[in-house]
């Protein structure tokens, strides 16, 4: 046990939430009702853990109050004789169970009956340790509205569970890497943590996901998904100009991307890779890696890059995001022309598909073309960093036409 004194740290309680979770749920406890208990054992150890000391098995401790509480709730609600019986042994003090359930609780979270804000409130909820506040506060919307998002992603579990749909073993990672994504991606649109209490939901995503890759080491699908994040991540510092000012790739300062991380995700992708069981978020990091090993973005390997969106049409037939972003490589590689034939055969109505056109408009002289392209694509913009960059684009191109 730790000396009295100070402060407990919340890396630790954070680290410990999901994993004493997973104890109570393996155990048989309603998921909403474990996460009850796992919060009030984290409110003890607040409460006195500062006075009498971290104890040498801190998951074992949280373990056994949250355990306790449990159990203290089915008697003071006078439970069915069964469900008594269930929970009447009380386990000793000590250690816990060590099985990793990180996989089972982001099935659990990633539920497909959920909506991808639900899933995410969830997982960042119940697996990251936040609190509800902090996620609220990550998605700019109060915290009434996402307490209510999280209570009726909470039923919506415990409703599949009983009906015999819920994941009561580890199942297929596919659910638990599209919301991981989606996760990531809500994180990395947006500038980041504004200050030291506040929370990025892409860092959240890419702590969740190193849990996860623990947890299933052998998945190269879960290695390439982090991958992806770490090499996107590492631009994330040259992404933004002052104040809420976009920049894009072939402008950004590289000399401000993390090469730490860049080296990282390159590695990951790399052990994956020679496993030779390619899946789409590789191929996706393998683009990513490439974009991230230009010294300049005249030194792109497009050649390179149009190979990889050919397997990623492969892997993923019939994603038009794929489509659209595979025209683009086509345009740096086959030239101008070539790229637009293969956006015409796309849906107009495509998210970012006027962008494209425009660039590769740009691409092909037409500057009056690509300008007027920008700003129909500004028009349709879901962000104001992505309309204010779309518009100085277009108001670039006019000034030139003049």
């Amino acid at each position: 046990m730790s000396a009295p004194g100070g402060q407990v740290p919340e890396h630790l309680l954070r680290d410990l939430t999901p994993q004493v979770l997973g104890v109570l749920v393996r155990r048989g406890v309603d998921f909403a009702a474990a996460e009850d208990a796992v919060q009030e054992a984290l409110v003890e150890a607040v409460r006195r853990w500062p006075e009498s000391g971290v104890p040498d098995d801190p998951k074992g401790w949280l373990v056994t109050v949250a355990w306790r509480k449990h159990v203290d709730v089915v008697r003071s609600e006078a439970a069915r004789r069964t469900r008594e019986e269930k929970v009447s042994a009380e386990p000793p003090p000590g250690t816990a169970e060590r099985s990793d359930d990180t996989l089972l609780l982001l099935s659990r979270c990633c539920h497909p009956a959920l909506t991808a804000a639900s899933a995410i409130a969830l997982t960042l909820r119940a697996v990251g340790g936040l609190t509800t506040a902090q996620i609220a506060h990550a998605f700019l919307v109060p915290e009434t509205t996402m307490a209510q998002r999280i209570s009726r992603a909470r039923r919506t579990v415990a409703e599949q569970t009983r009906a015999g749909t819920g994941f009561d073993t580890p199942g297929d990672v596919t659910a638990v890497l599209r919301v991981l994504y989606l996760m990531f991606d809500a994180g990395f649109s947006g500038k980041g943590a504004a200050g030291p209490d506040d929370i990025d939901p892409a860092a959240e995503a890419i702590r969740l996901t190193r849990q996860l890759l623990a947890s299933v080491p052998d998945d190269c699908e879960v290695a390439g998904l982090l991958a992806l994040m770490l090499l996107h991540h590492a631009r994330r510092p040259a992404r933004w100009r002052a104040p809420g000012e976009l920049v894009p790739l072939d402008e950004q300062d590289r000399g401000l991307w993390d090469t730490r991380l860049v080296a990282e995700g390159v590695e990951i992708l790399q052990r994956a890779l020679a496993r030779d069981r390619l899946g789409p978020y590789q191929a996706q990091a393998a683009i990513a890696a490439l974009h991230d090993d230009a010294r300049t973005a005249d030194e792109t390997d497009w050649p390179q890059i149009l190979e990889w969106y050919d397997e990623l049409v492969r892997l993923t037939p019939g994603d038009a995001v794929v489509a659209l972003n595979r025209a683009v490589a086509v345009g740096h590689v086959d030239g101008a022309r070539a790229g637009l034939a293969e956006l015409h055969r796309l849906d107009p109505a495509l998210p970012r598909y006027d962008a494209v056109g425009a660039h590769l408009h740009e691409l092909a002289g037409e500057t009056e073309t690509a300008a007027r392209l920008f700003v129909t694509a500004a028009d349709a913009a879901t962000s104001t960093p992505e309309r204010t960059h779309l518009l100085r684009q277009a108001a670039r191109l006019r000034a030139r036409i003049r």
